[in-house]
């Protein structure tokens, strides 16, 4: 089975067919797809210009995805870099149970659905790597009360989810699943409720 960079080779061999091109980058995101298979190829076709039906994308195109979808790659590799380092300082210095975070993190090792988009039409606008970015530095400190990517404070609690947890807070503004860790126990509360956040002064 090719792995990422392999099937990233053959997306930018000029020499290649074009279906092929196009396959590799389907199939890259069998690898890494931050919001799922569907949800990020909706994303990078629309970003790139050209249709996720599209037969026959201009290879520039397919390339400027694929540049896209490294780049967020290589924030998120670099992110469970130092999430493995401090997991494994942790547990040498005793501390074996995981946190919320840790629980979390496992469903999405690799970084496949870890802003989920279950539906794949409605997704963050923002370039992936950006995206990721905003994700990890809410995971990094104190639990908020809004959407980390798009600080949309509606947050509506989804079942029948087409991931692991199956069920959670959706950010009704860019769709993505909200991870559990990085909102209030308060905020929780208030999407399993059905209501809508709303931030003092908002």
């Amino acid at each position: 089975m090719a792995g990422f960079r392999s099937l990233a080779r053959q997306v930018r061999d000029p020499r290649s067919d074009l279906a092929l091109r196009r396959y590799s980058l389907r199939k890259c995101l069998e690898r890494f797809a931050p919001y799922g298979h569907r949800a990020t190829w909706d994303h990078l076709s629309s970003r790139a210009g050209f249709g996720p039906e599209d037969r026959s994308p201009d290879p520039a195109r397919l390339v400027a995805a694929l540049d896209e979808l490294e780049e967020a790659r290589s924030v998120w590799l670099a992110y469970e870099g130092k999430f493995a380092e401090r997991r494994k300082k942790e547990k040498h210095d005793g501390l074996r149970s995981p946190g919320s975070v840790d629980d979390w993190h496992r469903l999405t090792w690799g970084g496949c659905g870890v802003a989920w988009c279950d539906d794949p039409r409605v997704h963050p606008h923002e370039p992936l790597a950006e995206v990721l970015r905003r994700l990890i530095a809410a995971l990094e400190r104190e639990p908020g009360t809004v959407c980390p990517v798009c600080s949309g404070e509606r947050l509506s609690w989804k079942y029948d989810l087409a991931h692991e947890p199956s069920s959670g807070p959706v950010c009704t503004a860019c769709g993505i699943v909200v991870p559990r860790p990085v909102l209030t126990a308060e905020a929780l509360a208030e999407a399993r409720r059905g209501r809508l956040l709303v931030s003092v002064g908002g």
